[in-house]
This record gives C-alpha cells, sequence and structure tokens, in this order.
C-alpha cells in the first residue's frame, strides 16, 4: 500500500510512501506537460482478485501520458446491489494518477484494461473479474451518459471513498464536498482493510 505523507501515522493499515519512490514517481511527472489528477476505483470479485488489481494498476502505469502516484490499501467488500451472499465479496482499492490523456482517452485506456482481464457485461452489478471506475478527472463535471464526471455514485460508496482517504485524507469530490465527510456519512460497514494484502506501485 501507498500513501501520502500526510495521512495518520498512527493507522496501522497505512504506511507512508518511501522517500525514494516519491522522488522517483515526481521526476516521472517531469516528463508529462500540465498533467491532470485523476482518481479511479478498482474492484475484483472474481479469480484471483489480488493479482487482478495488481495487473490493473501495472497496466495503468504502462499507459503513455499516464503516471500512478498512488494506490490505497485493499479492502474486502459486500457486492454492491445485489442480494447479500449472491456473489463473492469484492477487494477494492483507489488509484491516483496524474495524466496528459483527456478523460474519454482515459476512459478507453480503463475499458481497455477491463477487456484486457476478460471483463464480461452481462447485466448491471453482474460479479466481475475487473471494474476500473473513473471517479474523478480534476475538476472536471460533465453529464455526458458516457463518462459522468465525478462518478454519479462515488459520494454513496463506502468502498470508494474508505480507500481514497487513504491516499488523500483532504480529498474533496467536486459538488459533494469532503471525501471524509461522505465517508463518515455512508458509514463503514462491510467495507473491511485487509493489511495483509498489499499492492504496489508500478515499477
Amino acid at each position: 500500500m501507498t500513501a501520502f505523507p500526510s495521512e495518520d501515522p498512527t493507522d496501522p493499515t497505512v504506511q507512508p510512501v518511501p522517500a525514494a519512490v516519491v522522488e522517483q514517481v515526481d521526476a516521472a511527472d517531469t516528463t508529462l506537460s500540465n498533467p491532470h489528477l485523476a482518481v479511479l476505483s478498482l474492484g475484483s470479485n472474481l479469480g484471483n482478485r489480488l493479482e487482478t488489481l495488481q495487473g490493473a494498476v501495472d497496466a495503468l502505469g504502462d499507459t503513455p501520458g499516464v503516471r500512478v502516484k498512488a494506490v490505497s490499501g485493499v479492502y474486502e467488500t459486500e457486492p454492491w446491489g445485489v442480494d447479500p451472499d449472491s456473489q463473492p465479496a469484492y477487494f477494492n482499492a483507489v488509484v491516483v494518477l496524474r495524466t496528459t490523456l483527456p478523460p474519454d482517452s482515459l476512459l478507453e485506456r480503463a475499458q481497455a484494461v477491463e477487456e484486457a482481464f476478460d471483463r464480461v457485461r452481462h447485466e448491471r452489478w453482474a460479479a466481475r473479474t475487473i471494474d476500473v471506475d473513473i471517479v474523478t478527472y480534476g475538476e472536471v463535471r460533465s453529464e455526458d451518459p458516457a463518462l459522468t464526471l465525478p462518478h454519479p455514485r462515488a459520494h454513496e460508496r463506502a468502498f470508494v471513498l474508505v480507500p481514497w482517504l487513504d491516499v488523500e485524507p483532504a480529498a474533496q469530490l467536486p459538488g459533494r464536498g469532503e471525501v471524509a465527510a461522505l465517508a463518515e456519512s455512508v458509514g463503514r460497514t462491510g467495507v473491511v482493510p485487509r493489511p495483509d494484502l498489499e499492492l504496489r506501485l508500478p515499477e
């Protein structure tokens, strides 16, 4: 797990980013011209969930015009929008990245990552090998049905809000306010930290 240095050091599920890693990522940022900060949510409840999440992080990091800045801890969560026990539990995480890709190109890349891991879209809320959602793209607000920004349900999803706080404790969800306040309102029921698991920044 990686996180920004401003996190609470007393939280056992939060570990600081090594200075060498911060320097390496910041140096890579100099190759990007006017990058935007984007937040993506990852989820998997089929197959090797941790391996798939790591593969998605690595694939995003391999994308030209993208630098992965931080990866949250892994959380085990109850499936959303379906009957309890009707699906396996999810592993969820949040990725913060800088990118020069426009939002539609970032969406295309997210969908390509899903396809690479055999994401099947038969029905809403179905189990899936990987789900890659763009939560925010800078301060952009859009009602485009192809990519609504910020994500229209992020403010009510603890499995997005809680991991997001790992890497950005002072994060703001455009149009909704402080992520910390939203997470407190929604609660953490069904969102269990897995400190025994870890996602790495792309090399």
